[in-house]
């Protein structure tokens, strides 16, 4: 997933629903020292965690229902890459398609847009669903195999032009 983080400029980087950090490691280790990384996450209890387990990231407590909000409040305009630990599966087909368009408003051309679908998860209605979003809000979405490896095991998919702007 964080193959979509570019590895030199200035680019700022998204991650939704970051949890326990686990993906923000991943990013931290290929962003270069100038970039931004901000972590959006709703839970008080995660961004309490976030904050005093990981201060170089820079955590802002909100719902990505509301990302172009937060990130004007935190001077930013735009994204080079946002990345995804979302249960897309377990949210309405309206958030879904809410969040979709934030995130499609926040990126700068070029930019990507990835996130993980759990495999154990494929076959429920809220995850076919919000594959079918991903096809109507972005023009590309390449779907990764099945990482085994992965505990559980998980795909990604990795979105570029938002088709809705």
């Amino acid at each position: 997933m964080a193959r979509v983080v570019p590895t030199s400029g200035q680019p700022v980087v998204v991650e939704l629903g970051p949890g326990t950090g686990a993906l923000s490691g991943a990013v931290a280790e290929r962003l270069p020292a100038a970039g931004r990384h901000i972590a959006v996450e709703l839970d008080t209890g995660m961004v309490e965690h976030l904050r005093s387990s990981m201060p170089w990231l820079e955590v802002i407590q909100g719902d990505a229902m509301q990302l172009g909000k937060l990130l004007r409040e935190a001077g930013v305009d735009s994204v080079d890459a946002v990345v995804s630990g979302l249960p897309w599966s377990l949210f309405s087909g309206e958030s879904q398609t809410r969040i979709l368009d934030e995130v499609g408003g926040v990126l700068a051309p070029g930019a990507a847009f990835t996130t993980i679908a759990y495999a154990h998860a494929l076959g429920l209605s809220g995850a076919r669903l919000f594959r079918r979003r991903l096809g109507r809000a972005f023009d590309e979405v390449v779907t990764t195999r099945t990482v085994w490896r992965n505990v559980p095991p998980a795909r990604t998919y990795v979105c570029r032009r938002p088709s809705r702007r």
